[in-house]
């Protein structure tokens, strides 16, 4: 524990990835699809199941929605002072003219109820909203959005059906350029919601925001899957990694694309994780998060897996297994300070966010 925090300044370091979610049992809005609470519809309902339980939610009446910001503010008050953790708004699905698809959508969280907990806990809570681009009122919901302090714009398009390189887009990426408010997009294939096609997370599609002086923070670091490389005419499919590396070096991105590694000691993603360790140039780039609650789910992150690749020293998973069962977002952090390959681990600016946040880097 105090080797992950030696020489990390503990008021930098934000979670730039952290989700929300709850039934609306307190009248606030948030929403899961009640399929999801079938058992009959297996991998959803054990889904929803493994996010309660990674959050240590209490799954009864009138319990779910306060029992989960409870035990996030526990956590986060165990951690030093100054860490703050990015909560994440999330739209709903929405059709071509905008509408909310509420049938296609499998959770929603409000912005109003996230940019209410960052009020309530200012020491510990930063706050991303979530605005569909596709939404008739979408210019207008951004800068409420920018007026009450959101951080960024959180999207996952395949499981919103948003086209990031859609011209439908432009006028909400002139708008985020103007006002210098990055959007945190997941790119790469999406396990967790399901929804429009992957094919809306190619990295690639991201170019039509990049061109537009967006600032862009890929989620994940595009670590899953596979997309067509639409630079070619050919279209031939390569990893989306490999494709989110291509856009990584391109110098006119230089100033504002960035990734985030959330997820990636995930054991469908950890592969990359040489990459990106290797990859010096690129470390000023990387911005952590934890994309809780998942690091609480147990069997998506094969410590011994990481100990295997050569990422993770042996005689550190014990500490690491019982701190998960501890604090997840601890247990986030300090797993990612551990990780190292040939002796390079990720330096103290990946996890010293706050600085992209607030303009002081």
């Amino acid at each position: 524990m105090l080797a992950a925090w030696r020489g990390v300044h503990a008021a930098k370091v934000w979670d730039v990835h952290c989700h929300v979610f709850g039934r609306g049992d307190s009248d606030n809005g948030l929403w899961f699809n009640p399929r999801m609470e079938q058992m009959w519809r297996t991998v959803e309902y054990l889904q929803r199941q493994f996010y309660i339980n990674a959050a240590c939610a209490r799954d009864a009446p009138g319990m779910l929605d306060a029992s989960f910001v409870e035990k996030l503010v526990s956590q986060c008050d165990a951690m030093p002072s100054g860490f703050r953790a990015m909560l994440f708004a999330f739209d709903w699905a929405r059709d071509e003219n905008g509408a909310p698809l509420q049938e296609r959508s499998t959770f929603y969280v409000p912005d109003d109820y996230v940019a209410a907990l960052a009020q309530r806990h200012p020491a510990r809570f930063e706050w991303a909203a979530s605005v569909h681009p596709y939404d008739p009122r979408a210019l207008e919901r951004l800068d409420i959005a920018a007026e009450r302090g959101a951080r960024a714009i959180k999207w996952l398009p395949s499981a919103q059906g948003i086209d990031p390189a859609s011209a439908r887009c432009d006028r909400f990426y002139a708008r985020l350029a103007k006002l210098r408010m990055p959007v945190i997009t997941h790119a790469g294939d999406e396990r967790a919601v399901h929804g429009f096609g992957e094919h809306f997370g190619n990295p690639l599609k991201l170019r039509r925001a990049l061109d537009a002086g967006v600032r862009v923070v890929v989620a994940h670091c595009a670590s899953l899957g596979v997309g067509n490389d639409l630079d070619r005419s050919d279209a031939a499919m390569l990893s989306n990694f490999e494709l989110f590396a291509r856009l990584m070096d391109d110098p006119r991105y230089r100033g504002n694309l960035v990734g985030d590694v959330s997820a990636i000691t995930q054991g469908n993603r950890m592969s990359v994780i040489p990459t990106l360790l290797a990859r010096h140039d690129w470390h000023d780039r990387l911005l952590n998060g934890s994309d809780y609650p998942l690091p609480g789910v147990v069997p998506l992150i094969p410590l011994h897996a990481l100990a295997d690749k050569g990422l993770l020293e042996p005689a550190a998973i014990p500490f690491l297994a019982l701190l998960r069962d501890h604090n997840v977002l601890l247990f986030d952090f300090v797993l990612k300070r551990a990780l190292a390959k040939d002796g390079v681990g990720f330096p103290p600016s990946v996890f010293e966010t706050r600085g992209y946040f607030t303009g002081t880097i």
